[in-house]
């Protein structure tokens, strides 16, 4: 899907004057209303939670204001998701050229996002630290969401009339056929539990290291091909507006996104998310860190969330709906698309940095006039910088002097991402 990728190009920079007047005019809808609640309970303190509501695209401008919501569960730890949370907000907002008008900016978060999940999981792993995290990454700008996720920690949407679809992808070993193939493919071993006497217990593993996840932040000790490419998906809302439930696996090893999304509507954003929370722990126990943010974007003339309860069923249809799978959820997402309740912008998941950061027709540039690596936006003298596609044999069509350009360090990084060789990062 590269040609569906946000490109980024070279744009001299724009004076604050044209660009508040520039947001101005964009604006074709009121902006809805965006309320939130947050919920957990925690049993191995390795869940963190991102709200942000006051971020803006273009400093100074109220117009410009866009919010941010994320979650990260952690695991061997919680330093991976401490990091994560502290740093990777800046690494995505620093990959996104400067002067671009809000459509522009949307287009490229999709490539930012990449960016920054990669440059965090890097820094995190040169500190020497074993921890990992899962990532759950939510942008809203007005009626547009763009969701990035690496891990099982998942984000649904739930729209009028009761329709939820799924906006992240698991990356369990388990339940991930792909996943797997890409993992024993780059080098990693994917098995289960192995106990006294050759019986396999428990969900499909990789090895070393024993990770149940194909995607993380940090988890150095497991192996490069446990990459922190997240799959990106970017919708616009109707005006009509919207629920976001985002949950760590806490909440999803108990209940469906169907139940998470019945189980709360009609409420509040805070007591929904509490709800979620306490229907999570009557089905489970407090089997894990437990943690619920939901989201609701509301019209501007509206005081009270969408999505009311749904119609009752009859029994063949409950049967069928509760066997819908993560896949129908994806189908039901593009449906909702065609009848105009969310329209589909952006949707990819592939695990290749060559592909996930496109083609730049212009080499990206620094403001001093230095090329700039694509992943840790650090400037390079022309010379210094190695093409994200040379020696690529996933993109045939790229040319390896075309951009975007990479440093060594990064380089490095993704040769070993793709099983091309060992990481050089030392355990400490």
């Amino acid at each position: 899907m590269a040609s569906r990728e946000g490109r980024r190009h070279h744009h001299d920079l724009v004076p604050l004057a044209a660009l508040i007047s520039r947001e101005m005019r964009s604006e074709k809808m009121e902006k809805p209303n965006v309320r939130y609640g947050h919920a957990a309970q925690s049993r191995k303190g390795e869940d963190y939670f991102l709200i942000k509501t006051d971020c803006q695209r273009v400093p100074g401008n109220p117009s410009s204001t866009f919010s941010v919501f994320a979650i990260f569960d952690g695991h061997n730890g919680n330093a991976a998701a401490i990091y994560t949370r502290e740093n990777l907000l800046n690494h995505v907002l620093g990959a996104i050229p400067r002067g671009l008008g809000r459509d522009e900016w949307l287009q490229a978060l999709p490539r930012a996002l990449v960016a920054g999940f990669v440059k965090t999981d890097k820094e995190f792993q040169n500190r020497g630290e074993t921890s990992g995290t899962t990532a759950t990454f939510v942008i809203i700008d007005r009626w547009t969401v763009t969701v990035a996720s690496v891990g099982d920690s998942r984000c649904i949407l739930d729209t009028q009339g009761g329709a939820v679809s799924t906006l992240t992808v698991d990356h369990r070993l388990e339940e991930n056929v792909e996943e797997r193939e890409r993992v024993t493919a780059s080098g990693g071993e994917v098995g289960r539990l192995s106990i006294v006497g050759g019986a396999e217990i428990g969900p499909l593993r990789c090895w070393p290291g024993g990770l149940c996840l194909s995607r993380s932040i940090g988890d150095m000790d497991v192996g490069e091909f446990i990459v922190p490419i997240p799959f990106v998906k970017q919708v616009k809302l109707s005006n009509a507006g919207g629920r976001l439930i985002i949950a760590s696996d806490g909440i999803w090893d108990a209940l469906s996104s169907e139940m998470a999304a019945r189980s709360s509507r009609g409420l509040p954003a805070e007591l929904a998310a509490r709800q979620v929370v306490k229907e999570a722990l009557r089905t489970r126990g407090l089997k894990d860190d437990t943690t619920c943010i939901v989201v609701d974007i509301i019209p501007p003339d509206n005081s009270v969330p969408p999505s009311p309860p749904p119609k009752k069923q009859n029994k063949l249809r409950a049967l069928l709906f509760r066997r819908k799978s993560l896949d129908s959820a994806n189908k039901l997402s593009k449906k909702l698309s065609a009848v105009g309740i969310v329209e589909e912008l952006f949707e990819e998941g592939s695990a290749m940095l060559a592909e996930r950061l496109g083609n730049d027709d212009s080499a990206a540039q620094s403001t001093s006039g230095l090329f700039t690596c694509a992943v840790c936006q650090l400037d390079l003298a022309p010379s210094e910088g190695i093409s994200v596609h040379a020696g690529s044999i996933f993109s045939t069509s790229s040319k390896p002097w075309q951009g975007p350009f990479l440093c060594a360090d990064c380089r490095n990084k993704k040769d070993a991402m793709e099983g091309k060789r060992p990481s050089g990062v030392k355990v400490v």
